[in-house]
């Protein structure tokens, strides 16, 4: 059993207050936090003076191998972007494109300080080795899309994949059923996902109310909102991560609430593509669980969830004229606690507290955006880079080790994502 002492850090605790303290991790897990009983010896100790710990970032939503499309397809509108450069440039995926798109991804997102992301993709065997191998945790669902040719492959594949790699990865990998949105699956489809979601004991994750042209045609052909046909179908009775909800009314979440439907926010995506603005403080105030996700990196264009968490942090507070929405502590929430509530890992991930697996995050804070130190919370919303992430740790084991990445062979994975991405975009532009 390993035994790993942070020594001498500011540690955001779980109350949001940033206090002096050694953190001890025992194997995968956290120990003890504050003064460290003196017969307690670890194996490997790591001086966090100047360091700000904080738990992991959680992206609630990506889709991770779409990194090979960064920069491919950008400033369009969001159908035209799908269906014309998107989906066509996917349609040739290989599923070894789909394992180097997501190791891609995964070295970002430690690099940037999340050590859990949730992704909805294909090839879906393929992200959980990406995943394994690198050491992150990760909620892993298989799109599936009722329309398609192998929409009745995807819910097969979908089983099988629940069955084969839920629990996964040491346990760090969960799965979920992955509908891709109301637009893409008819009702009938989405019955049967909620089916067998019920069967496997499986909670859905979907996109729903991303723009206006999905409600208005989801209301003129089935005469209800998104969020009202999946409560009909019986989606949302079987624990549902909502992806976007940018559209969305006071009725719908007041149905939401109800159904504790849990919101991925993505405010990069979401001004990117001009989808609009969620009405996230309207669903706070509701009491709805909102994390925060980066979307795909052919949408974003990067997995930066710090820059997220300060996105949404200003987003709302300009759209409203109302600098007192979505305050720094708030929008460190979003991007920690609340995503790992969102992923349904709130009982073992979010907070730096004695029990809870050892996902943490160290920010350096020696340079010259972090002085002075008035307020360290706000530091990391406002002021913090993700070039300030220095050490990251999952599961109690060192995935970023001063700014090097400890399982992942970077300069390979960055010659295959790149050879791979411009094969994929000449194969479709051709």
């Amino acid at each position: 059993m390993a035994k790993i002492l942070l020594k001498n850090a500011e540690v955001l605790g779980a109350d949001g207050i940033v206090k002096s303290a050694d953190i001890a991790v025992e194997d995968t897990l956290i120990h003890q936090v504050g003064d460290i009983a003196a017969e307690w010896h670890a194996d490997k100790v790591i001086d966090c003076t100047n360091k700000l710990a904080i738990p992991g970032l959680v992206n609630t939503h990506t889709h991770a191998a779409m990194t090979l499309f960064r920069s491919y397809a950008d400033d369009m509108v969001l159908m035209d972007w799908l269906q014309n450069k998107i989906w066509p440039a996917e349609g040739n995926l290989v599923a070894e494109d789909v394992y180097w798109g997501t190791a891609l991804a995964i070295a970002e997102m430690i690099k940037s300080g999340t050590t859990t992301f949730s992704d909805m993709y294909f090839h879906m065997p393929q992200v959980a080795e990406a995943v394994a191998e690198s050491g992150i945790r990760a909620v892993l669902a298989r799109g599936m899309a009722g329309v398609a040719p192998n929409g009745e492959q995807a819910l097969i594949e979908s089983e099988d994949f629940f069955r084969q790699y839920h629990n996964a990865g040491d346990g760090r990998i969960s799965v979920m059923l992955g509908p891709h949105a109301p637009y893409t699956c008819p009702p009938e489809y989405l019955k049967r996902v909620a089916n067998l979601a019920q069967r496997l004991g499986a909670e859905i994750h979907i996109h729903l109310s991303e723009t206006i042209g999905e409600v208005v045609e989801c209301k003129k052909k089935h005469g209800k909102s998104p969020i009202e046909l999946m409560k009909d179908l019986g989606v949302l009775e079987c624990g549902v991560l909502a992806a976007h909800c940018v559209h969305v009314s006071d009725a719908d979440i007041l149905l939401m609430k109800e159904a504790n439907v849990r919101v991925a926010h993505n405010p990069g995506s979401n001004m990117k593509l001009a989808s609009g603005v969620a009405p996230v403080p309207a669903m706070l105030k509701a009491g709805l669980c909102v994390g925060l996700g980066t979307d795909g990196a052919a949408s974003n264009n990067n997995l930066d969830m710090l820059e997220e968490l300060r996105l949404a942090a200003m987003l709302h507070k300009v759209h409203a004229l109302d600098p007192l929405l979505i305050p720094a502590n708030t929008a460190v929430e979003m991007a920690t606690v609340n995503g790992a509530q969102a992923l349904g890992l709130g009982d073992v991930v979010g907070r730096i507290v004695p029990g809870f697996k050892a996902d943490i995050t160290l920010f350096n804070m020696h340079s010259p955006h972090w002085y002075p130190r008035h307020d360290r919370v706000s530091l990391l919303a406002y002021s913090a880079g993700a070039g300030d992430v220095h050490t990251v740790m999952v599961d109690g084991k060192i995935l970023l080790d001063n700014k090097c990445l400890t399982t992942i062979d970077e300069e390979r994975l960055m010659y295959e994502a790149d050879r791979r991405g411009r094969r994929l975009v000449q194969h479709h532009q051709s």
